[in-house]
């Protein structure tokens, strides 16, 4: 508002200058020019009368304008306040913890409304970053407990003597320990990738033998549910990856599969080209997922059935990690189920070797 005002002061004074220094000399070469013919005193007359009523003119006009934009200047200034103040307020509420603060519309134009659209989708994000992360230390806390109770209890039984340290007492608690040295892996391995520290050591690979060490990593624990297993592969599929982390993506949509598979079921893996994109689809015809769930398979933790999942041992972070490797090989992960009863079906998208060589090609 002082700012406002400044600047229409300097204006109402610069106008006020120039007319009075132009003006007269002016009306004065008008008179010259018309022939009016005066007597001296007459003419000074005139001139005095006109500079007087000019400087009465401008002066009033300068006042009203004066008023009349400083009030408009007032009027914008405080709708601008009260819009910024609520963005103001609800940033201290987000700094306090508040999540749920938002900004309406101000309605003062796009830039107003991209301001209050970016801040309340901001203030989404991180009530969905806080909720996850809250849900994350939860479900973390409860992975640990679980084995640790295991390993706490056999200890103690063997202190009373209720237990031999015999084999099958150890076996138990080198389940546990293994339980808790994955879990371990896992949350380093995705916290990496999705932070972009993940070393990828990609080469060339054919895309058919990548699914066909990923099926003979897991084809004993398929047969030992009695889940049949069986694959479809392009023959000429080159991808630039690194075979250790797609074969972990591949590894953890089998396991996942498997899980979610009943003893009779079947599960195939297929690897086919799609344009620029090699995909590996993993399809099984096990309990499916119901559409409500789709959307949050890849978080952290996240599980459809929770009971069913921690007591097959699954740590409830495989899908993440295979969406993270996924992604820092610059592809993609996506699942499509029909509904509970109707199976899933998990496809991993990577670039083929020559669309990497294009859009390096591209870039340089």
């Amino acid at each position: 508002m002082a700012a406002q005002a400044l600047v229409l002061i300097a204006s109402a004074l610069t106008t006020w200058l120039v007319a009075a220094a132009i003006a007269p000399s002016i009306f004065h070469d008008h008179l010259q020019q018309a022939g009016v013919s005066h007597a001296s005193e007459e003419t000074d007359h005139v001139e005095q009368a006109f500079a007087s009523a000019l400087l009465i003119s401008l002066v009033v006009a300068l006042m009203a304008a004066f008023i009349a934009a400083l009030a408009v200047s007032w009027y914008l200034s405080r709708r601008v306040r009260r819009s910024i103040s609520p963005v103001a307020a609800s940033a201290a509420d987000l700094a306090g913890g508040k999540y749920d603060s938002r900004v309406p519309d101000p309605g003062l134009g796009g830039e107003f409304a991209m301001l209050s659209a970016t801040f309340n989708a901001l203030a989404e994000r991180l009530d969905a970053v806080e909720s996850a992360r809250r849900r994350m230390l939860s479900d973390l806390a409860h992975e640990m407990r679980t084995p640790l109770a295991t390993i706490d209890a056999h200890l103690e039984a063997v202190e009373d003597g209720v237990r031999a340290l015999d084999a099958p007492t150890l076996d138990t608690l080198r389940r546990s320990t293994r339980r808790l040295h994955r879990l371990a892996e896992d949350i380093g391995t995705i916290s990496s990738a999705q932070e972009g520290h993940l070393k990828i050591r990609a080469r060339l690979l054919d895309g058919a033998v990548l699914a066909r060490d990923a099926i003979e990593l897991v084809a004993d624990q398929y047969a030992a549910k009695s889940v049949g297993l069986r694959s479809q592969t392009d023959p000429y599929v080159t991808v630039r990856a690194d075979a250790e982390r797609i074969g972990q993506v591949l590894g953890n949509l089998l396991d996942n599969a498997l899980r979610h598979t009943p003893t009779g079921g079947e599960v195939t893996l297929t690897c086919t080209r799609q344009g620029h994109w090699v995909e590996y689809a993993v399809s099984d015809n096990g309990v499916g997922i119901e559409a409500e769930h789709l959307a949050h398979l890849f978080d952290r933790f996240y599980r459809v059935d929770t009971a069913r999942d921690r007591q097959h041992g699954g740590s409830g972070i495989g899908l993440s990690i295979a969406r993270a490797l996924a992604e820092a090989h610059g592809g993609s992960i996506a699942v499509h189920s029909d509904g509970v009863g109707r199976g899933a079906t998990f496809a991993v998208r990577l670039p083929l070797a020559d669309e990497i060589k294009r859009r390096t090609d591209q870039k340089a």
